[in-house]
């Protein structure tokens, strides 16, 4: 996982909760300590949580991306248990990872109670997994929740499963392997017991008091830890140190002290940093200019609309009142900000004749978009005189056709562009432990013509404690992705990407692309892709055929002498609740067949959660543990962290398990993503930015 330096930080900002306030448990998620509760943070809310409680210290990244649906991801270091025989992971503590889930069923009135489902450790090792039904109920102060568990959250057994009496099977548990499994064969299995508590939030708006009752008697700890607990009742607190910060303590099990901390926001309400580093906005003129058209400084409202509007030129040209600019917009998020600050340079620049500006957006030369502005409503709305919604029900978004026109001017073409910035790569849950690498990147491309490049990446090692990766996880598949180890220690600098890209808009919907090289960290080779994307449609469809090989293990032009074809055909669909689905089917990079099926939900400042799952023909044996490949995952834009404008996103990625099964190949230069500008919902939801 690489990402800029900017996306490892989470600024703090401010969040208001309704009282009393909602807070984590200890596993993650909202709850009391080691109980969850019915309460949902609002959707959009990330919570990264650490906390100890001897002989466990977990870690957990919660994300809710929907009001009524809560996901989390957890490392668990039982610290007095060793990963494994001293030869193979010296003296670290065993690391267990798991995905929990939880949801809501009903939302609280007057009379009822919210009440919500959960699973622990459905995605994990299965060694802390339970299921439970809790109800919540609010009384002033005071929220109160009860609950009944199976498995480790109601390890007590208090009572005979009432499912028994439909089937015999539902009153044992089956042992749980620690395979990576989803386990549903466990799933409310055994003799559950009750749970509950009460939380208070006190006359001091920073501190909350919590009470619970916990369903676990510590008798069947994983790894047959021994535990004593002396009450089952818990006590806790949470000191609010900043809006984005809160310090947990408590005493649970009647002798053990837990002491955590949790960070968290919420992409869908926070204010993301003022711009201070962009250029300011032009000022609109009070009058046209009184120029004729063949008078214009082309060239200097060309390098006005790239510094100030993000649009790098391709040509400038007329259409009767319409004036028409053709380019690539690689600098603002958030399009209209680009149009808005187009269409000012635009009026400061040509004579009253021109009645409309038009944008068309190209990436690499492939017509998406084009959003034509009433200049004179524009104008009244940055003075004041007409409301925004004049302008948004005059503002046109068309797809990009051909026009009879004449062109004014024809930007030459500057092909040389390069960067730099900070990277970062993480491995975290094996026997290694924690593994880290900062490394200074340098990325390039040239452009033969506008839709014919080359990019580069070259990586150099800054900072790492790779040293310490010396496990290679078990395999029965061709090592795809199991040998990440020698990828990442074998060699200081490395070339992670060195590839040539041709795209063509094939016809009025259809794009294609080929390309060919140094494809990802692990593979090369050469491929193709076509995308199916009607225009202001809720759908696509989309195939890639590639054939690659394995690099060697430095990630310079070497190769090894494993290679397979691999490709696959994905559907793309808008589902309610902005939420999209990604349905993927064909051959993976270690031979086998199967289906990959990616559901996120993006917010209007286009951050995105998501969890996707993989099932191929790879047999659980052959796959290893884990079963099936799954995970969680984090897209943040760069916009929402930084005081520059910028389109870079920052991609975070959470999986139990690193396996050969359902691998893809991790292209730079994916068509879907190349042509997201056709859909304008982004636009519109975003439409106030044409006036920054």
């Amino acid at each position: 996982m690489k990402l800029r330096f900017a996306a490892v930080l989470l600024l703090p900002c401010g969040l208001a909760h309704a009282e009393p306030r909602l807070t984590q448990n200890d596993f993650g998620g909202v709850g009391l300590l080691q109980t969850p509760t019915a309460r949902m943070s609002p959707a959009g809310e990330l919570s990264v949580n650490a906390n100890r409680t001897d002989p466990y210290s977990r870690y957990s990244f919660v994300l809710q991306p929907f009001d009524w649906l809560e996901g989390a991801f957890r490392y668990t270091a039982i610290t007095n248990r060793r990963y494994g025989p001293e030869s193979l992971s010296g003296s670290q503590s065993y690391k267990d990872k798991a995905v929990d889930l939880k949801l809501r069923l009903w939302q609280e009135s007057y009379w009822a109670p919210d009440v919500a489902l959960g699973f622990r450790d459905v995605g994990g090792t299965g060694l802390f997994s339970s299921e439970f039904l809790v109800a919540s109920k609010r009384y002033d102060d005071f929220d109160f929740s009860a609950g009944i568990a199976w498995g480790y959250l109601g390890n007590r057994g208090d009572f005979e499963n009432p499912a028994g009496w439909v089937d015999d099977r539902f009153k044992t548990r089956p042992d749980l392997k620690g395979t990576g499994d989803v386990n549903t064969s466990a799933y409310f299995r055994g003799r559950p017991s009750f749970f509950g508590g009460v939380s208070y939030q006190t006359p001091w708006d920073r501190l909350s008091l919590k009470l619970e009752y916990e369903g676990n008697d510590y008798k069947n700890e994983p790894k047959d830890n021994l535990i004593k607990q002396d009450s089952p009742i818990n006590l806790g607190a949470v000191f609010k140190v900043t809006d984005s910060l809160d310090f947990n303590a408590a005493w649970e099990r009647g002798n053990t002290a837990m002491f955590g901390l949790t960070f968290h926001t919420n992409f869908a309400s926070r204010k993301a940093p003022a711009k201070t580093y962009d250029p300011p906005a032009e000022p609109l003129p009070a009058r046209a200019p009184a120029i004729a058209m063949d008078q214009v400084n082309w060239p200097d409202v060309s390098r006005r609309l790239q510094e100030n509007a993000g649009y790098k030129v391709e040509r400038i040209s007329q259409r009767g009142s319409e004036l028409i600019v053709y380019g690539e917009q690689g600098k603002y998020f958030y399009s209209p900000k680009a149009v808005g600050r187009a269409s000012r340079i635009l009026d400061n620049s040509v004579n009253q004749d021109i009645d409309w500006f038009t944008l068309v957006n190209k990436r690499y030369d492939l017509p998406l978009e084009e959003t034509s502005v009433p200049r004179q409503t524009f104008r009244e709305v940055l003075n004041n005189q007409e409301p925004l919604q004049a302008l948004h029900r005059t503002t046109e978004i068309n797809p990009a056709m051909p026009h009879n026109e004449k062109t004014l001017y024809t930007e030459a073409r500057d092909p040389l562009s390069y960067g730099a910035g900070l990277g970062f790569k993480q491995n975290v849950g094996g026997p290694d432990g924690f593994l880290y690498q900062f490394s200074l990147d340098l990325d390039a491309e040239y452009r033969f013509n506008r839709n014919t490049w080359w990019s580069g990446l070259l990586s150099t090692n800054l900072l790492n404690n790779f040293d310490n990766f010396k496990y290679d996880g078990p395999s029965g598949l061709p090592r795809v992705r199991t040998d990440l180890r020698k990828y990442l220690t074998t060699s200081e600098v490395t070339m992670p990407l060195f590839q040539f890209n041709h795209a063509e808009q094939l016809d009025k919907d259809l794009y294609g692309m080929v390309y060919g090289g140094y494809l990802e960290s692990m593979f090369a080779g050469v491929g193709g892709e076509v995308l199916f994307r009607p225009a202001v449609q809720r759908w696509s469809i989309g195939a890639d055929l590639n054939y690659v090989r394995q690099r060697d293990f430095d990630q310079g032009f070497g190769l090894r002498d494993y290679s397979v074809v691999t490709g696959h055909i994905t559907g793309y669909t808008d589902l309610p609740f902005d939420t999209l689905a990604a349905v993927s089917v064909g051959r993976y990079l270690a031979g086998d067949w199967g289906t990959t099926v990616d559901l996120s939900r993006e917010f209007s400042n286009g951050v995105r959660f998501g969890a996707w799952a993989t099932v191929t023909t790879a047999s659980s044996a052959d796959y290893g543990e884990g079963s099936f490949d799954k995970g969680l995952y984090l897209s943040i834009p760069f916009d929402e962290l930084m005081s520059v404008s910028t389109m870079r996103r920052a991609n975070l990625v959470w999986s139990p398990l690193t396996r050969d099964g359902g691998a893809k190949l991790n292209r730079s230069f994916q068509l879907h993503s190349m042509t997201d500008s056709r859909d304008n919902d982004m636009f519109y939801r975003n439409f106030g930015k044409i006036t920054e």
